[in-house]
Parts: C-alpha cells; sequence; structure tokens
C-alpha cells in the first residue's frame, strides 16, 4: 500500500495579513531611526528596494489578468521561485515615506481584493492568501539581511512572520526531498520528514536534523553554508541520512 499522502499545511489568513503588514511596520521603524548617512548607504538603499519589492509584487501580481486555475502548490512555490530582487533607484530617497507608501497601498489591495483571487507569480498561480504566506518568507529574510548589513540596527521579528517563513521553507525542503527517513525540527516553529528511505514509526527518529528558525532560514536560503553551520554547532545532525546539505538551498 504507498503512503498516505501529506495533507498540505494550512495558513490562518487573518494571521498571515497581520504578520506581513506588522514585519513591514518592523523595517519601517527602524530605518526610519537610521542616521542620514546610514540612509544614504548603497547596501542600505537596496536591501529596503528590496523589501518594498516583495510586497509590491502583490500589486503587479494584481495587475495582471487571474489565472484560469492554481497549478502549484504552497509548498512547491520556493523550488522554483528566486527572492525579489531590486536596486537603490526603486526607491525615492526618503525610505522611511516609501516604506510608509507600500504600507498604504498593500492595505488598501488587501480591502479590495479576496483572498481566493488567483495571481499569476511566475512560480505559478497560487490564491492571494497563500502568496501573501511567500511574502512574509520574503519579509523576513531581508530582514535577516538588514540586521546582518547594519550592526546594531536589530530589526524585531513579528513572531507569526517567522513561523509562516519557517514553516514554508520547512515544507519545500519536504516537497524536494520526499520521504521520511529523516526528521528536520526547526523549534518552535516546524516539523517535518523528508528524505527516501526506511519510515520511522515511532519513538526516537534514526536520523534528526535540529536548528533554529533564523539559522534554517539562512541555510534555507543560501545565506548560511551546511558545513558552516555543523561546524558551528548552529545545527545538529544525527544519524546516515541527517547530511542534508546537499539538499540545501530550497530557495535563493
Amino acid at each position: 500500500m504507498p503512503p498516505a499522502k501529506k495533507r498540505a499545511r494550512s495558513y490562518d489568513p487573518g494571521r498571515t495579513r497581520a504578520a506581513v503588514l506588522a514585519q513591514l511596520g518592523n523595517v519601517r521603524e527602524a530605518v526610519g531611526g537610521l542616521a542620514p548617512e546610514q540612509l544614504g548607504d548603497r547596501t542600505v538603499r537596496d536591501l529596503v528596494a528590496h523589501i518594498g519589492g516583495a510586497v509590491t509584487a502583490v500589486h503587479r501580481a494584481l495587475d495582471l489578468p487571474a489565472p484560469p486555475k492554481q497549478n502549484v502548490t504552497l509548498a512547491e512555490w520556493p523550488l522554483s521561485a528566486g527572492l525579489h530582487a531590486a536596486g537603490a533607484d526603486d526607491v525615492t530617497p526618503d525610505l522611511d515615506a516609501y516604506l510608509t507608501d507600500v504600507d498604504h497601498s498593500l492595505r488598501a489591495l488587501l480591502d479590495a481584493h479576496p483572498g481566493s483571487r488567483l495571481l499569476e507569480t511566475g512560480a505559478g498561480a497560487l490564491p492571494l492568501d497563500d502568496y501573501l504566506v511567500t511574502r512574509a518568507v520574503e519579509l523576513v529574510v531581508r530582514t535577516d539581511d538588514l540586521n546582518a548589513a547594519v550592526p546594531g540596527l536589530d530589526v524585531p521579528y513579528d513572531r507569526q512572520a517567522l513561523a509562516a517563513a519557517t514553516r514554508l521553507l520547512a515544507d519545500a525542503l519536504a516537497a524536494k526531498a520526499p520521504g521520511g527517513s529523516t526528521e528536520v525540527r526547526v523549534p518552535p516553529y516546524a516539523v517535518v520528514q523528508c528524505v527516501e528511505g526506511p519510515r520511522h514509526t515511532r519513538g526516537t527518529p534514526p536520523n534528526v536534523v535540529e536548528t533554529d528558525p533564523l539559522t534554517w532560514l539562512r541555510l534555507a536560503t543560501g545565506r548560511l553554508a551546511w558545513a558552516d553551520a555543523v561546524a558551528e554547532a548552529k545545527v545538529s545532525a544525527s544519524g546516515e541520512r541527517s547530511d542534508i546539505g546537499g539538499l540545501l538551498p530550497v530557495m535563493s
């Protein structure tokens, strides 16, 4: 008998929308406190453009005709999508005003369109509610990039946005390498089984990978190499099938 098909993870649309807006607000507040010389830094401006572009991608998708049907699952989406690319020339000189405009226009769009509205995303057609989960991924990853680029900035991560990003990228790994021989744990947000081989049924799994959410996001998006994470004890891996370095990143 073939193994039962895993049920797709569901996300609460209201929480997802709130998480996207909250993370965008966290970035806007932090950027508003930067010194003039920091605001003028090309790296900072590029990252703000990436963050804004991740949100305005919703606008661009809504401007296109709705596709006839959904043709990709949410878990599959990261495998064929890349993180939004933009440059500093895409934003206005006033970064706080730019992010405020992005926030206001997103709120207006979310009020005007149902979550079931299908969008052509370039990596497949998804409902708006699902696409917003991918926006949480981009916002959290780019926030992490911004924190790394500006020492002491420390933009907070909205808990729900971080949870959604962690879960979606974990599910993408399971979609990329289906199986039940290896358990990947990212407490407190996600546990998935992946990799072909003997399926674990009870007790302690023979192959376990465990790490924290931010380390997982960095691994899953190619910002941290598997070997470096293991060497720095940022990830623990036990069992002969626990080396998942060859499956990473799942999105870049």
